[in-house]
Order: C-alpha cells, then structure tokens, then sequence
C-alpha cells in the first residue's frame, strides 16, 4: 500500500520558520522522486519544490525560491521541506506527492502519481 504522511504545518508569523515532513514506506520512497504542492483556498493546486530519487537534483517554484529548501533522507524514507522567510502568501494546505519517474524534478501535477492528504500552513501577518 501507497503511503504519504505529512507532518510539521502549523501558524506562525510573518518572517517565521516552519519545516515540513514526508514520510513514506519504502516501497514508494526508494526510486520516487517526492515533491511538495500546496493549495489555498480557492485556488488551484501548485508545485513548491521537488527532489529527485537521489536527491542530486532539485527544482524550485519561482515564488520560494531563496526561501524553501527540499531535501531527503533515503536512509529514514523522508523529505523535508524547510521553509524560511514566510509571508501571508504562504498560507496553504501542503500535499506530499510521488513519482514514479524518479530522475525527474516535474512541477506538472499530473507527473505524480501517489499524494498525502495535507498539512495546513498557516502565516499570520
């Protein structure tokens, strides 16, 4: 079974720090390339970042870039998303997502096969 397991959302103010995990089972983490999406209210879904199987490659969205960083952990089937410099902007519910095109660093939605049901980020100005 396909498992994806958010975790660290919550508030914090404007300028604060957040850092988000991904846990996945080994099965899905191994050859995956795992990415980060969000989605405000009333809004499309949209790519944060993404980190290759490997975690040589990453790709950012123009919005965090300098401000989020994506990284794994293969020995503990983890990937983080450390999030620093938040603005009100931010403010979303953040989805974990897998690929089973693990060399790819994809910000196409359609690209991702397995999702997480969510962590809320909320930014207070």
């Amino acid at each position: 079974q396909v498992q994806l397991v958010e975790s660290g959302g919550g508030l914090v103010q404007a300028g604060g720090s957040l850092r988000l995990s991904c846990a996945a089972s080994r099965r899905t983490f191994i050859n995956a390339a795992i990415a980060w999406f969000r989605q405000a209210p009333g809004k499309e879904r949209e790519f944060v970042a993404a980190v290759s199987r490997s975690g040589g490659r990453t790709n950012y969205a123009d919005s965090v870039k300098g401000r989020f960083t994506i990284s794994r952990d293969n020995a503990k089937n983890t990937v983080n998303l450390q999030m620093n410099s938040l603005k009100p902007e931010d403010t979303a519910l953040y989805y974990c997502a897998a690929s089973s095109q693990g060399l790819r660093v994809s910000p196409k939605i359609d690209d991702y096969g397995y999702w997480g049901q969510g962590t809320q980020v909320t930014v207070s100005s």
